[in-house]
């Protein structure tokens, strides 16, 4: 059976990047996120502010293999890597946080350490 590939070409390149670091480095993480975004758009993740600011801790790294939306608020500086932000969101983010593209996070932490997963 022959692998689909996605028509974004974008997205098929990280794809491609997170199985490439997840050899290179032995990061099961990127692993997984690639084969989350593997599967088709409608079964991304889509992440409320609230509940990540119910699952962080001030200072961490969160990591969400779709959009983050801006329902609730975040009270604690963390930051948050996504494939998609809403304006919102971002803006809510960005008072006391940081928002970054996956690939930026890949090349930050390549062993993925301390990295949490927020679907």
């Amino acid at each position: 059976m022959r692998r689909k590939r996605k028509t974004n070409p974008q997205l098929d390149k990280l794809i491609d990047d997170l199985k490439r670091n997840a050899r290179e480095s032995s990061a099961p993480i990127w692993r997984d996120i690639a084969e989350r975004l593997e599967r088709p758009r409608r079964n991304y993740a889509e992440v409320n502010i609230s509940r990540i600011n119910r699952y962080s801790n001030a200072n961490d790294t969160i990591l969400v293999p779709g959009k983050v939306l801006s329902a609730g608020a975040i009270d604690k500086p963390v930051t948050v890597a996504a494939l998609g932000f809403s304006k919102k969101a971002y803006e809510k983010i960005s008072d006391g946080g940081k928002c970054v593209r996956i690939e930026e996070l890949i090349k930050a932490n390549p062993k993925g350490s301390g990295v949490k997963i927020i679907a």
